[in-house]
């Protein structure tokens, strides 16, 4: 990519008369020097994901103790100020909505029209630095980006002395491969509080994610207060995989939740895991099973053996009004209906109860997601699919995408983050296979599954599922450093997908991670610096 971007720098000089490497007297040779020190600098390799382009001016930019911040978006004014104030110690004041541009400048005007909504234009000189973007959530993504130019220690929670804050100069414009760029967190298995999901998109930002896809009900747990039905959260949340406590999210925790993430610039997607998976439920409510017998709670990991009872009138009220609790809570366009592995529900009954729900999802003003599994039924336009395969063919789902159907990619060999890296990962289960980085890393989503154009392909996401995941460093360690691998598949463009330019860039990401207190696991994939 950057041997690209090297050629493309001459030909623009050359076009503009200047050639590389000639011998020029007085102020012209000046000026010839300068332009040809300017086209050798090069950004260092270290920016996750990859930015369209970057060309560098021979520049360097420090940041000094007397500089200010000057931002069109208080937010992301203020979420900058924060990591900075926190590792320098400086005081950087900042203002917003300010005549004059501070040394380090986040301006919503001048940023091209090809950047879209969610792209920037970062321009670091030797004594300024100015974000352009056309939103708030274009200005974030390009502080990520700056972040990464700066040393690594600037993520540290503390003061850190002597390091000297300096970032290459030059330019770079960027903007997403895909829309949809997403983080499952399965909360049914084991709970996790409201500070532990904070903590996770605190960590999400950082590679540009910007959908938080919560696992809110399976078998073992139920995890969202719902008014209408209350013994879900009381009875159905109590217990977790291994029979711990769980627990469950008040819906003023879940609004909580929904506000963090969105001033992380990520969208939350619900998910209630509907007809299988759902023994939680079924515990909860005896009425809401066929038989009128309830199950007892459950508490291990086997899947498949649940069913709501799809030709039961109750079934569609429980679902009617769990939806429309939902919905009313969440500002995002989709509730995920679950649909995976419903082996215990007939082939008929299934695909009744798919139409039943996208129904009663789009009378609340919603849009459905769904594992790939519900394209079995005839799938509203709107409805977006998920794919969880290890296969690379699916011609329900290909058939689907034909009529317009969108896909969001995680097949569960490249995407599940709680596959084992190898045989001697503790946790995690590899069921899918063993997903090391490469793994990861080393597919393309839009040219996967056979008969689907890439066009059809919304975006990528990668789920946690969290049979053996009980803590914050659990999470940390088995999302790192594959979360970042599979956001750069979703955010850079394909051509710059290289494994050895990716992996170099991943290794620099390790100091960084070090310097936040994240527990990551150090593939031997990646060669990570000493001390990281």
């Amino acid at each position: 990519m950057r041997v690209l971007m090297f050629r493309r720098a001459r030909l623009a000089l050359l076009a503009a008369g200047v050639a590389l490497g000639m011998t020029v007297t007085g102020a012209a040779g000046a000026a010839g020097a300068s332009s040809s020190a300017a086209a050798a600098a090069s950004f260092p390799n270290v920016v996750v994901p990859v930015p369209v382009s970057e060309t560098a001016n021979g520049s360097t930019f420090t940041l000094a103790s007397a500089a200010t911040l000057t931002a069109d978006d208080a937010n992301v004014g203020g979420y900058l100020a924060g990591i900075l104030r926190a590792s320098t110690g400086y005081a950087l004041p900042l203002t917003v909505g300010a005549a004059a541009p501070g040394t380090i400048a986040l301006s919503l005007s001048g940023a091209p029209a090809t950047v879209g909504a969610e792209g920037y234009q970062l321009t670091i000189k030797a004594s300024s630095v100015l974000l352009q973007a056309n939103s708030a959530a274009g200005l974030f993504h390009g502080v990520q980006t700056l972040l990464q130019l700066l040393p690594a220690q600037v993520m540290s929670p503390a003061k850190v002395t002597s390091v000297a804050w300096k970032a290459t100069g030059g330019t770079i414009l960027d903007y997403p491969r895909f829309g949809y760029r997403g983080a499952m967190l399965d909360v049914a298995r084991h709970f996790f509080t409201v500070a532990q999901v904070e903590h996770y998109i605190d960590e999400l930002s950082l590679y540009k994610v910007n959908y938080l896809h919560l696992h809110l009900s399976d078998d073992q747990g139920w995890r969202i207060a719902i008014n209408s039905w209350p013994n879900l959260a009381t009875t159905g949340g109590s217990t977790e995989v291994g029979g711990g406590a769980g627990g469950y999210y008040t819906q003023a925790d879940y609004t909580t939740i929904v506000n963090y993430a969105a001033s992380h610039y990520m969208t939350l997607v619900p998910e209630i895991d509907t007809p299988g998976h759902t023994n939680a439920a079924l515990a909860s409510y005896a009425a809401l099973n066929c038989n009128g017998v309830a199950p007892p709670l459950y508490t291990g990991t086997d899947v498949g053996f649940s069913s709501l009872c799809v030709s039961l009138p109750l079934t569609y009220t429980f679902l009617d009004q769990v939806v429309g609790e939902l919905a009313a809570l969440t500002p995002g366009p989709y509730i995920h209906i679950g649909g995976d592995e419903a082996s215990s529900t007939s082939q008929s009954d299934y695909t009744s109860f798919i139409t039943k729900a996208q129904q009663i999802v789009g009378n609340h003003g919603k849009a459905v997601m769904g594992w790939h599994n519900i394209a079995a039924a005839t799938l509203a336009p709107s409805t977006l699919a998920q794919f969880w395969d290890t296969t690379k063919s699916n011609s329900a789902l290909a058939a689907a995408a034909a009529k317009g159907t969108k896909i969001v990619m995680s097949p569960a060999n490249h995407a599940y983050l709680d596959m084992k890296y190898t045989k001697k990962t503790t946790l995690g289960q590899n069921w899918a296979g063993y997903v090391d980085v490469n793994a990861a890393y080393g597919w393309d989503p839009g040219n996967y599954l056979s008969g689907v154009s890439a066009s059809a392909i919304a975006g990528v996401e990668a789920p946690l599922w969290s049979e053996t995941l009980v803590t914050s460093a659990n999470i940390d360690y088995m999302a790192f450093p594959r979360l970042p691998a599979l956001m750069e598949l979703g955010w850079s463009p394909e051509s710059t997908h290289n494994q050895t330019s990716f992996d170099a860039r991943l290794g620099a990401q390790g100091p960084r991670w070090h310097a936040m207190g994240v527990d990551y696991y150090k593939s031997t994939q990646v060669k990570w610096p000493s001390g990281s």
